[in-house]
């Protein structure tokens, strides 16, 4: 018997930051992430206009970038991120500066990962 599924999406990912202020200028301007709310302590972003995943850029004391305990699959960072085409997304990151990886995978699935400005690691998978 195949149990129902109790959830139908992921609601929020939340991102350790020093500055939720800073940081959200920085996902707007270079990830297209638009704010919904933004108080001292955190900001609220939402992924795209169709996407129900909203990002809260959480100011956290003492910061440390999210550091993905040691494994042997290869994972450095907590989630991915589905881009609309993972090689212009490639592209337009190293274009803007950011802090990116080379790109990885097989013919049919591809990934990076790339940093924001607190040097959290982010994923994107296609």
């Amino acid at each position: 018997m195949m149990t129902t599924a109790l959830f139908k999406g992921m609601e929020g990912v939340f991102i350790p930051v020093t500055d939720p202020e800073l940081s959200a200028k920085w996902y707007e301007e270079i990830l297209g992430f638009s704010l919904i709310y933004i108080e001292e302590e955190a900001a609220v972003m939402r992924v795209a206009e169709q996407s129900q995943t909203v990002v809260c850029l959480v100011k956290t004391l003492n910061h440390h970038p999210m550091k993905f305990p040691e494994n042997n699959f290869g994972v450095g960072k907590y989630y991915n991120f589905i881009p609309n085409d993972i090689e212009e997304t490639h592209k337009r990151l190293l274009e803007k500066e950011v802090k990116i990886n080379p790109m990885g995978g097989d013919g049919k699935t591809k990934f990076f990962t790339f940093y924001d400005p607190d040097n959290n690691p982010l994923g994107v998978c296609q």
